[in-house]
């Protein structure tokens, strides 16, 4: 294919290509329609959605208390977020504005300008769920997403235990952050199984191994994945260093099962427990964790993202230094426009195209719709500016390459470092 001979049709091309690759999401928490109400989807599900949940107690009267919420039902919790965060005030928040894109992308422009809830809920009340998850993957343009499967949680474990179906367009991964960061609980869960698991010693590591690998076998992960304060340090001579010096890592290299690694939440229980899913918070954690586990670590994939936007260079730079180590998404906090702008150019001129530029992190059905709407126009431009300055260097690049750059950055990246 002939070169593109101007600025304007390098960066046209860039915004085109990424505007219409097909994305691979690596990390949700959405689930299969046979998992029933584990799938959480509609109108009432987005606006009472943790992150809108937050910002409607930065703004309601003093009289709505976290306790009287709570013991709303969901149309009547939606209903206040409805009438506290967007009518009363100008919807401005990346979570407000993310709840308008999925409305308009739906085709119900109309019912949203006239700001009719109402029939907007119609609208979603008619839907058949199968129907409509093929729906949503069709305008998130999506491949495929990857759910978080977590068999500490009984109601999650008693869908694969009673054998339910799975979806072809979502694949699994088996969550394990409380066997790291709440040994005692975990060792509840892994006993009610029938697995002998007490302290942290050697018989208790080699069940809490067979505990994972049977999970492992029953659901297919495309990865192992934990969620981690931003205290977790590796190696440690504490609870979550043992958990994973004995028991993750041995178990990701016998069965060369990658772990990714969510770094830097502060749990809901040490910020806000009042707020619930709400409460939890960000800290700036340790790079040199990250750094310890890939040196010492050489056979095992590490996939890494972390939630405060102050380690986002190391990180990257990090990134540069170990073939075993996955870069991928602008998680939770970091998912804002202007810091997913700057953490994709940072990644571009650090790793070139070796990173995955986000994932959706969607707990929400119809949130792959605006996750990925947002993303797209972002990384585009991002694209379209990097491209734009090779042209200045003397470089010529085609449509072609510039639609492979784009679906590296957007899925192929991590489906080739999973492959090696």
């Amino acid at each position: 294919m002939t070169a593109l001979n101007s600025i304007e049709s390098v960066r046209n091309a860039a915004v085109k290509a990424v505007a219409e690759t097909t994305i691979t999401d690596l990390h949700t928490h959405i689930f299969p329609p046979s998992h029933e109400n584990l799938l959480l989807w509609d109108i009432n599900e987005l606006l009472t959605y943790h992150y809108l949940v937050a910002e409607l107690f930065t703004m309601a009267p003093a009289e709505i208390t976290y306790q009287a919420f709570w013991k709303m039902s969901k149309t009547q919790q939606a209903d206040l977020v409805w009438e506290n965060v967007f009518l009363k005030h100008g919807p401005l928040s990346e979570a407000c504005r993310g709840v308008m894109t999925v409305i308009s992308k739906l085709g119900l422009q109309d019912e949203l300008a006239k700001r009719d809830l109402g029939a907007i809920r119609k609208w979603f009340a008619a839907q058949k769920v199968e129907d409509y998850v093929q729906k949503v993957f069709d305008i998130a343009g999506l491949d495929y997403a990857i759910m978080t499967n977590d068999p500490f949680v009984p109601l999650e474990a008693t869908q694969w235990t009673e054998d339910k179906p799975g979806h072809p367009l979502m694949k699994t991964a088996l969550r394990i952050d409380k066997l790291i960061v709440n040994w005692p609980h975990a060792v509840e869960i892994m006993r009610s199984y029938g697995y002998d698991v007490q302290v942290l010693d050697d018989s208790s590591y080699s069940e809490a191994r067979r505990f994972l690998k049977h999970w492992a076998e029953k659901l297919k992960p495309e990865y192992m994945a934990a969620s981690l304060p931003p205290d977790f340090e590796y190696p440690k001579d504490d609870a979550m260093g043992r958990a994973m010096q004995n028991i993750v890592l041995p178990v990701a290299e016998e069965l060369n099962l990658p772990l990714a690694m969510m770094i830097g939440v502060r749990n809901r229980a040490t910020v806000n427990p009042a707020l619930g899913d709400a409460g939890d918070a960000v800290g700036v954690a340790n790079v040199e964790a990250v750094q310890n586990l890939c040196r010492e670590n050489p056979n095992i994939k590490f996939l890494v993202t972390m939630l405060s936007r102050v380690n986002q260079h190391e990180l990257t730079v990090l990134g540069r230094k170990f073939r075993n180590l996955h870069l991928f998404g602008c998680w939770w906090y970091c998912n804002n426009p202007s810091i997913i702008d700057e953490m994709t150019r940072q990644r571009f001129e650090l790793l070139g195209t070796a990173f995955t530029a986000n994932h959706s992190d969607a707990r929400v059905l119809d949130q792959l719709i605006y996750k990925w709407t947002h993303t797209r126009k972002i990384v585009g431009g991002v694209l379209a500016d990097k491209y734009a300055d090779q042209f200045i260097a003397g470089w010529r690049v085609t449509e072609d390459e510039i639609k492979r750059d784009a679906r590296h950055i957007l899925g192929g990246s991590f489906e080739a470092f999973m492959k090696k």
